[in-house]
């Protein structure tokens, strides 16, 4: 099955440097759109640039799903090749083993004893300043990367390409697995709530918000199982998830992160900078004890127990309708 198939690519290969990734190109395309869309006048009402952001946000849907239909309808001739394909489109949407290569950089450079290495490294994959970061704080800010990203990176691009393959088949599971991504892409680019983007980026990140809402939270549910079944402290993430999951600017990122911060019985979030900035957070979890090296073997047992189970999810209600 080609989802299964994607899983197992993802799994073993990740992202290798230099490999040509689909994503990269809707990055672009992003780009090219909010050059396109955004008003010329830089003082535009709210209003203008609101309308702007919603024919761009529907623009860069259209033209991901129109392109990516065509060129599976001009495949169809050729079966085999197509099915290949597909298995390279829904591969690269997860972001299975790269959540873990990433971070790993950063906590090696911390085993080896290289502070300003491990800082470098946790700033390809954070937005916040990292160069006054204490290593207790960069192994936080680690495990909140994978935690949140469990869900951005694998599981709601996995529930999408699921719920496309039961509507459409293969074409709809690619369908549905990119579709989301560029919600997700056009959420990390014109998100933010600055004078550029907080009315041309409005639709994009509520938009995101939207595509997110049940995966962060059935998401949440999987990781607890997991952490359960890896005999962390399943207590303390239900208990962390029902007090603080709407502990987040966004309605959905704290959704993981409470269960991560639970179960490993560490404290997340709090206040951090950005640009210079110190930007006040709420925390999230209980500070039983202080963040260690090995949480960050803990995330990732966490989220790889998340997405087996999340497939046997799928085999389930898969082989259901095969059945009926």
């Amino acid at each position: 099955m080609p989802i299964y198939l994607a899983m197992i690519t993802d799994y073993f290969l990740g992202d290798p440097k230099g490999f040509p990734h689909p994503i990269i190109l809707v990055g672009r395309l992003i780009k090219f759109y909010e050059k396109l869309f955004y008003p010329d006048n830089t003082t535009a009402p709210s209003r203008d640039k609101k309308t702007a952001g919603v024919i761009f946000t529907l623009a860069v849907l259209g033209t991901v799903g129109g392109v990516i239909a065509l060129l599976l309808w001009l495949l169809s001739r050729w079966p085999l090749i197509q099915l290949v394909f597909c298995v390279y489109l829904l591969y690269t949407s997860l972001a299975w083993k790269s959540l873990k290569v990433e971070p790993g950089y950063v906590i090696e450079a911390l085993k080896a004893g290289n502070l300003p290495k491990a800082r470098r490294m946790l700033s390809y994959v954070v937005g916040r300043d990292t160069q006054e970061l204490t290593p207790r704080q960069i192994i936080k800010a680690t495990v909140e990367t994978i935690a949140e990203n469990t869900v951005d990176g694998v599981l709601a691009p996995f529930f999408y390409m699921c719920c496309g393959y039961f509507i459409g088949g293969t074409t709809g599971a690619v369908l549905g697995a990119y579709l989301y991504k560029s919600v997700n892409t056009m959420d990390s680019m014109v998100g933010y709530k600055n004078e550029r983007y907080l009315d041309f980026g409005c639709c994009a990140a509520r938009l995101d918000d939207a595509a997110n809402f049940i995966p962060a939270r059935l998401g949440a549910l999987l990781m607890l199982l997991a952490g359960g079944l890896l005999n962390y402290n399943l207590s303390g993430g239900w208990q962390v998830w029902l007090r603080d999951r709407y502990a987040h600017k966004s309605p959905n990122s704290a959704q993981s992160e409470s269960v991560v911060a639970g179960l490993l019985g560490i404290q997340l979030g709090g206040p951090a900078y950005y640009f210079g900035t110190l930007v006040e957070k709420p925390t999230i979890g209980r500070a039983i004890r202080h963040p260690e090296l090995s949480d960050y073997d803990k995330t990732c047992r966490i989220l790889d127990w998340s997405v087996l189970l999340a497939a046997m999810v799928f085999g389930f209600f898969h082989l259901g309708s095969i059945i009926l």
